[in-house]
């Protein structure tokens, strides 16, 4: 075995302490380290190696004079041998101080030296800051998992849960274990089926959440339930999408919203301080699902900027330019955003976000600009009287240099398309500042909306969801005007978590799932033993879960899942690593009964 194959199977000396812990203060100790080799430079004779293990970076020196071994041994070695080290903690000489470095005071004078661990060449370079290929990453986690990003991420992760058990123990919630095995009870995403083998023809399914399951436990008594649970989605994927994830599931007994909200807020404060040092400030605002469509277009808004819709119908009534004058006709609408004068949009930016409107949403886009004295200019202007441009100047308070942008047609296909031109122009204008904290609940969310696609009406949030007091008429006389106990927490424009009150009562249970089109022996073929242990003195209850790879990434001040996740899937939802999923023997599928037809 030559020198770059050498192989230890134990560590030849006890590490007293991490590369990145080391101080000026730790001047004059001796101490043995582990690590990988980061880079290693010849100085005539002089050996610099920089050691890194998951708190950071340390520099080691190997004098031939003085190393005598230690130093023969380190000659051979590259980038990502894994080593052991002995030596002297000393004070760097005067001018190679590295001030980028937490530990660029002082050095390793190293005594002793040991290959553990010989690396073949990487195909990336591990380092802080260094841009690779996301797919490169995934194929070789192992090593993406050592760059310094990674491992502050994943440690931040680890810091954030240990806030949240820490505040849910200190509130009276009990960790309880559901099963991931469990039954099939389709409605939203699909299931992952597991088939058993004990029972041809039968399948358990992978836990889309414990949501039923924490039910059952208020029934049980349980009174307050926590559980970071692990959940499984087959659904289309996007960054902030994976197939298996983690949540913070929580349920109470006899909660109100604001019960629940209280805990959560704490809850999340609690991770803000541990994780960052941030105080966050309870209570947060609330906001109806109903004025967070008509102002920001999007049930989960960012209030890091302006840039709100203002509804500009009453505005252009009577209008004789034909264009919205159509669209009022048939009873729709037009809306408008202001972008106002300090972030100026160029003809070829509007023409180029005309065409993308068109384009994505086959919608058209109007737009004026405000000049001096008031005067409005672009494409349309001309079409629009005095009183027009003085009702929709006031109702979107315009002025002199401001751009407005403006969607007519009806308004639940208007308001998406404008929300999310106001997102584009916050990021093209930098006003999703990332050290801005904008806490807010949506709440009074509807209890259901209807599927053109499965001509049938769907649950908003789930089936479970319990109805407004105020609103229960409606479930037999205008469902899709009845508000659910729902409420969602966002931040910065991303739903940390949502929850609500659920149903307690087998008869209104019953009702729901009639509202969403299952026969009576559907409902209880799939829900059956919710039904049954809703007859046995269920107490009221609610609550509230959170993803926990969203709240991480919000932390880590990442735009994907991916990368607070240690071993991700891709968008196609397969592991780069491993090669999952892959193939099986054909015996395993002839014990489970299963045959592969395409």
């Amino acid at each position: 075995m030559g020198k770059t194959e050498q192989y230890s199977p134990l560590p030849p000396w006890t590490r007293t302490d991490y590369c990145g812990a080391l101080r000026a203060t730790d001047v004059g100790r001796e101490v043995a380290l582990w690590g990988w080799v980061q880079t290693r430079r010849d100085h005539g004779g002089l050996i610099f190696i920089d050691l890194r293990d998951r708190d950071g970076i340390v520099q080691l020196v190997l004098n031939p004079a003085h190393s005598g071994q230690a130093h023969e041994a380190a000659g051979d070695v590259r980038s990502e041998f894994y080593v052991a080290v002995k030596g002297k903690v000393v004070r760097r000489a005067e001018g190679t101080v590295n001030a980028e470095l937490p530990t660029g005071e002082i050095e390793i004078a190293v005594s002793a030296f040991e290959i553990l661990s010989a690396s073949a060449p990487v195909p990336f370079q591990i380092a802080d800051g260094e841009a690779t290929a996301e797919e490169i990453r995934l194929k070789y986690r192992y090593l993406d998992l050592r760059r310094p990003e990674m491992q502050r991420n994943l440690r931040r992760r680890h810091q954030a849960l240990q806030a949240v058990r820490s505040h849910l123990d200190q509130n009276g919630f009990i960790d309880v274990e559901t099963p991931i095995l469990f039954k099939s009870t389709p409605e939203g995403a699909r299931d992952y089926l597991v088939p058993s083998r004990v029972n041809p023809g039968k399948f358990y399914a992978l836990p889309q959440s414990p949501q039923l399951l924490k039910q059952i436990l208020m029934i049980g008594g349980f009174d307050r339930y926590y559980q970071i649970a692990r959940c499984f989605r087959d659904e289309d994927l996007r960054a902030n999408r994976q197939p298996e994830f983690s949540q913070i599931d929580i349920e109470m007994t006899c909660p109100r919203p604001e019960d629940i909200q209280s805990i959560a807020e704490g809850m999340i404060a609690s991770v803000y301080r541990s994780v960052l040092g941030i105080d966050v400030k309870p209570p947060f605002p609330r906001m109806p699902y109903s004025e967070a469509i008509e102002r920001f277009g999007i049930d989960k808004p960012d209030l890091r900027f302006a840039m709100e819709l203002k509804n500009l119908t009453s505005a252009f009534a009577g209008t004789s330019f034909k264009v919205f004058a159509e669209i009022l006709a048939r009873g729709e609408s037009v809306y408008g955003i202001n972008v106002t004068g300090d972030h100026p949009l160029t003809r070829r930016e509007l023409d180029e976000l005309t065409e993308s409107v068109k384009s994505r949403h086959s919608m058209g886009l109007a737009w004026i600009k405000v000049g001096e004295g008031g005067a409005w200019q672009g494409p349309i202007a001309k079409y629009l009287s005095d009183g027009e441009r003085a009702a929709a100047t006031s109702t979107a308070e315009l002025k002199t240099g401001d751009t407005m942008l403006m969607v007519g047609g009806q308004p639940d296909k208007v308001r998406p398309v404008l929300g999310d031109i106001r997102l584009q122009l916050a990021t093209k204008f930098g006003l999703d500042k990332s050290d801005e904290l904008k806490f807010l609940w949506v709440v009074d969310f509807p209890m259901f909306d209807y599927s053109a696609e499965d001509r049938r009406m769907v649950s908003v949030n789930h089936p479970f969801t319990a109805p407004n007091p105020d609103d229960l008429a409606m479930l037999e006389s205008a469902p899709l005007k009845a508000r659910a106990l729902a409420y969602d927490m966002v931040l910065n424009g991303q739903e940390l978590g949502g929850g609500s009150i659920r149903i307690h009562s087998r008869e209104l249970q019953m009702k729901v799932f009639e509202l969403l089109g299952l026969t009576r022996e559907e409902a209880i073929d799939r829900f059956g033993f919710l039904l049954d242990a809703l007859k046995y003195g269920a107490p009221p209850h609610g609550g509230i879960a959170f993803g926990v790879d969203r709240i991480c990434m919000m932390l880590c001040g990442t735009d994907s899942l991916r990368d607070v996740i240690a071993f991700p899937k891709t968008q196609k939802a397969v592991d780069p690593m491993s090669g999952a999923p892959s193939e099986v023997d054909p015996r395993q599928l002839k014990e489970l009964s299963i045959k592969v037809t395409s």
